[in-house]
């Protein structure tokens, strides 16, 4: 009974301490986001969440902001990273040229661009039965990525 509580007290201590030195943004399911298991043939995600969650490209080197897309499946691993994930950016639900968005999930302000804008990534590889108003098709998640 005394190892149960031992190893209990071990794993609260260590949540306690991955949730004091990163940011809520990193964390998705319990997972540091970079940590997750990446899945490469799982089917089609239930769902996709983004990480970080929101960004501002001024806090990162040359305003390059690298992207996760983690899917929950309905199968183990999950969640998962997602390592083919189709990307995108939108401004106010219409295409934007003001960020780019490489396959890696690295997306950059372009010159002179300012505001709030829409990252999103898929990670759906079979049929299209719902497009999002920025143009993405079938689970999709979504970032808020700021730009100065």
């Amino acid at each position: 009974m005394r190892t149960h509580g031992l190893a209990l007290s071990f794993a609260l201590i260590l949540v306690a301490t991955i949730s004091l030195n990163c940011g809520s943004s990193t964390h998705f399911m319990g997972l540091i986001c970079s940590s997750a298991p990446t899945v490469t043939n799982n089917g089609e995600p239930q769902s996709v969440t983004l990480c970080p969650a929101v960004a501002d490209a001024k806090d990162y080197p040359d305003g390059e902001v690298p992207f996760v897309a983690i899917g929950a499946f309905a199968t183990s691993p999950s969640p998962a990273l997602l390592p083919f994930a189709t990307w995108g950016v939108c401004q106010q639900n219409a295409p934007t040229t003001g960020i780019t968005v490489n396959s890696a999930g690295v997306a950059q302000c372009a010159s002179g661009a300012s505001g709030t804008y829409t990252v999103w990534a898929t990670g759906g590889p079979n049929t299209c039965l719902v497009v999002s108003a920025c143009g993405a098709c079938g689970p999709t998640g979504t970032a808020q990525l700021r730009c100065p």
